[in-house]
């Protein structure tokens, strides 16, 4: 079961995520959410829908908009496809305690056939078609060891990249509601 480790790490009856379910059936578009995450230390998770679930990596710098940044991500285990609305807090005591936004989502497009089977060769490109994130990014497997698989997050060169600006700084609050990760934490619903 694909969702497996993911509800064992958590207690439904005090986190608000939701539970481990697969999406059934085919959509016409792929979706994917980038999850910016207020827990030990402030990281990014980019998560893509892959066969009725999110296939996850936390990207401790978060994505750039520049090609010359080769991002860390660091994959993780898979999560339900209804996480990709979680806007929340995970309460203390719970893995991955802390604040959750939805930074940014959208829809993808694999550019090279079936993204479950690049993923397992260990190379994906896609083209992106968020609020915030657009454009061609490739995730490519590393060769560094360790307990998870490494990956680099890259964008790619296109009409969509930028060198001279930083995305994270410039488009800071959530992409669905527009608070920020303080509005969240405190529960305060935007009146924007």
């Amino acid at each position: 079961m694909p969702l497996k480790e993911y509800e064992a790490k958590r207690d439904f009856t005090r986190t608000k995520e939701p539970s481990g379910k697969s999406k059934k059936g085919k959509t016409m578009q792929s979706i994917f959410v980038v999850q910016k995450h207020k827990a030990t230390r402030l990281h990014y998770d980019f998560r893509l829908e892959v066969d009725g679930v999110l296939k996850s990596w936390a990207v401790p710098k978060g994505p750039s908009m520049n090609p010359a940044d080769k991002r860390l991500a660091v994959m993780v285990e898979d999560h339900p496809y209804d996480y990709k609305d979680f806007e929340g807090t995970i309460p203390e005591g719970e893995y991955g305690a802390g604040t959750v936004m939805i930074w940014d989502c959208g829809t993808y497009e694999a550019q090279q056939g079936d993204p479950g089977e690049a993923l397992e060769r260990g190379a994906l490109k896609i083209r992106l078609s968020g609020k915030k994130l657009k454009g061609g990014f490739a995730l490519v497997r590393t060769a560094m060891g360790g307990k998870k698989e490494n990956w680099l997050l890259i964008k790619e060169k296109d009409e969509f990249a930028q060198s001279k600006s930083d995305i994270l700084e410039d488009e800071p609050d959530s992409a669905t509601s527009g608070r920020t990760m303080e509005e969240i934490t405190g529960g305060m619903k935007n009146e924007k």
